[in-house]
């Protein structure tokens, strides 16, 4: 049954429409609930002042080493978000029939680290102009993406993508592919994805940043 649906859509730069996605599962994936660098709660509940932010910027892992190691971040996860298929697998996500993309969970402590610091070491982490890519990881799960959980963040993520714009195009790069687009389901990666580079300190991580610093 996978193979019949994979074979009628093999383009992983196109994303699915919903018709041509994965049926998934109603059934979550069920994970360890504790940070493996940390010792933090993945899903919570966590304390009352934290707050929460989804960002997906290439291959997840090394991602969310970028943000379990700023001051302010109570805990990290890896899942996936902005697509069709509920309760995906991390093989059905590479198939690019999913709609989803590669994300991080953040929880943070606003009175240690702003939303805007977030989103700064979010730009500078990874190159946002590539498209349905990543440096050598090809795929619509690897595009670039800010989810925003409430209005306050959706319009600090669009001033931000603005601003950030500006400063790459000055520097002779080219336009800014990242989505914006309020957070829908998250959905919770494999166990062995989970801070992978945590249990890999040696393991692959292809982002790669342009250079250029965010304003603000």
């Amino acid at each position: 049954m996978l193979n019949a649906l994979l074979s009628r859509f093999s383009d992983k730069s196109q994303l699915p429409n919903a018709d041509q996605a994965l049926p998934g599962r109603s059934e979550a994936i069920q994970i360890t609930d504790k940070h493996y660098v940390n010792g933090h709660s993945l899903k919570g509940p966590f304390p009352e002042q934290m707050e929460i932010a989804i960002f997906a910027m290439g291959c997840f892992w090394g991602a969310e080493r970028c943000f379990w190691k700023i001051p302010g971040v109570y805990s990290t996860s890896v899942g996936y978000i902005a697509g069709f298929t509920p309760n995906p697998t991390y093989y059905e996500v590479c198939t690019g029939r999913t709609g989803h993309t590669e994300a991080v969970q953040v929880v943070f402590d606003p009175s240690v680290v702003s939303y805007q610091e977030l989103l700064s070491h979010f730009w500078e982490s990874h190159n946002p102009t590539q498209g349905m890519r990543q440096g050598n990881d090809q795929g619509t799960q690897y595009r670039s993406g800010i989810y925003p959980l409430n209005e306050e963040q959706s319009k600090a993520a669009q001033a931000s993508k603005q601003a950030y714009g500006q400063q790459l195009k000055a520097a002779g790069h080219g336009s800014i592919t990242t989505e914006i687009q309020a957070a829908g389901e998250y959905y919770f990666a494999e166990d062995e994805h989970q801070q992978y580079l945590g249990k890999n300190v040696n393991g692959y991580c292809g982002l790669g940043g342009t250079g250029v610093r965010c304003p603000g």
